[in-house]
């Protein structure tokens, strides 16, 4: 959405105050509308759509905090921000506690009340898109999700669609993390072969010698330890799939045999002199450049050419920021689900340096990110004390691109290591920074340093 889209109600009982926030944020180009009490501010957001609230928390009759309860009731997916003094900053926390999405500390400053409102808006539109992709997503795949609203997803999600119909092989390429198998489960939850066996396998978690049993099975005798017949993997896949993760570690002695089955449909088990008729689709998955191991002699060209069809390339989530926030939001709801916690939310500047990380474990990291944050949450929302030491720490100082950056990174860490010290005492904080402790309220607020 544009700017210009977004609807912006302004509750103060200090006209001034609504004047200049109007004047502010309509720059910004926003439609503002302005109301003094919050008797009015509740007709106007039963009559029209707001997206975004700000409101003081001191005001007569209806204060902040009844307006705050009341009109999420009305409109359960507006933006609250509160307005208070610093004095009252604790007010504002248990106000974002009970709904608000954050606060602003009078007297604020311009750019960040700019900031703010521009972040929480990007939010609720990521969280929409989220929701349009979900439904689309729904439709054309079924209950398994991968995903995304990046333009590189959405490539992938083109081809899988076109794809998805047919019999033909698929290669999926990526790095470790960025959820080659999910893609393989949607492959074959939306084709033709939904009701036949779905059989997985990691090539490089099992031992050669294994590998070729498990995968051709065997007949009783064929060798030291073979006390009975066993069906192989890709015989218990007949009319289903059979998903070969990590194929580029598959030993090539048994890619002769793999490519023989891809050529004959035939799997001959180990001791046995009878082929057996399969009918498979095959879907495999490397994290490695096959066309390199070609080279070193580490993989076959002609099996090469056979599993790849159909390629299916999963790009890392360094290169999409755009999926982090979503599925960082999508992980939180999950494991706040299954661990019964109460965890909502995610602190703006928490999801700033998860969006800024680069992520070398991919979508399987992020997933034991959110659900270690999740797990240790003492509040309904998220900040960047839940997240991983060496993210919120490594990550500041490979943020750090300018003087600013960095000079902002170790004063999070000076204020933070201060506040262990004094446990919590802000005051004790601020005579030893010799700060004042408006400013200091300040600063806690814009690096995100969790209450408590």
């Amino acid at each position: 959405m544009k700017a210009d889209q977004y609807r912006i109600l302004v509750v103060d009982d200090e006209r001034d105050i609504c004047r200049a926030l109007e004047f502010l944020l309509t720059r910004e180009g926003y439609k503002v509308v302005t109301t003094h009490n919050g008797e009015d501010a509740l007709k106007k957001i039963e009559a029209e759509d707001f997206d975004l609230m700000i409101t003081d928390l001191k005001m007569e009759g209806i204060d902040g905090m009844e307006l705050l309860d009341r009109a999420l009731g009305i409109a359960p997916n507006l933006i609250a921000i509160m307005m208070t003094a610093f004095a009252s900053v604790e007010s504002a926390v248990t106000a974002m506690k009970k709904g608000a999405s954050d606060y602003i500390v009078k007297p604020f400053i311009n750019e960040d009340v700019r900031m703010t409102v521009r972040r929480l808006l990007e939010h609720k539109k990521v969280l929409m898109e989220n929701l349009v992709l979900r439904q689309q997503l729904s439709q054309t795949f079924g209950s398994r999700e991968f995903i995304g609203v990046s333009p590189q997803i959405h490539k992938v999600f083109e081809v899988l669609e076109k794809v998805i119909p047919t019999r033909s092989n698929i290669l999926i390429l990526g790095e470790s993390g960025t959820g080659k198998g999910v893609i393989a489960e949607i492959v074959h939850a939306n084709s033709q072969r939904k009701d036949k066996p779905f059989i997985s396998i990691n090539c490089s978690a099992i031992p050669e010698n294994l590998l070729e049993s498990e995968l051709f099975g065997y007949r009783k005798g064929a060798f030291t330890g073979a006390a009975s017949d066993k069906k192989g993997l890709i015989t218990m896949a007949d009319q289903g799939t059979l998903f070969l993760d990590e194929i580029g570690d598959m030993p090539m002695s048994l890619q002769a045999k793999l490519l023989k089955v891809l050529e004959t449909g035939e799997v001959l088990p180990l001791g046995d002199t009878k082929a057996v008729y399969v009918d498979v689709r095959l879907i495999a998955a490397t994290n490695k450049h096959l066309e390199e191991q070609i080279e070193k002699g580490l993989f076959r060209e002609d099996l090469y050419y056979r599993l790849n069809v159909i390629e299916v390339t999963v790009p890392p989530l360094r290169e999409r920021r755009e999926d982090i926030a979503v599925l960082a939001r999508y992980f939180l709801g999950k494991f706040s689900r299954e661990n019964n916690k109460k965890v909502s939310d995610i602190s703006g500047e928490a999801l700033e340096v998860l969006v800024s990380y680069s992520w070398p474990g991919n979508i399987r990291e992020l997933r034991n990110v959110m659900e270690r944050a999740v797990v240790l949450a003492g509040s309904d929302r998220i900040g960047l004390s839940e997240l991983a030491v060496k993210i919120r720490e490594q990550q500041g100082i490979r943020g750090a691109q300018t003087l600013k950056d960095k000079l902002e990174f170790y004063e999070e860490k000076i204020i933070r290591d201060s506040l262990r010290s004094h446990e919590g005492n802000k005051e004790a904080v601020s005579r030893e920074l010799c700060v004042d402790l408006a400013t200091l309220y300040r600063k806690i607020k814009k690096l995100g340093i969790a209450e408590g």
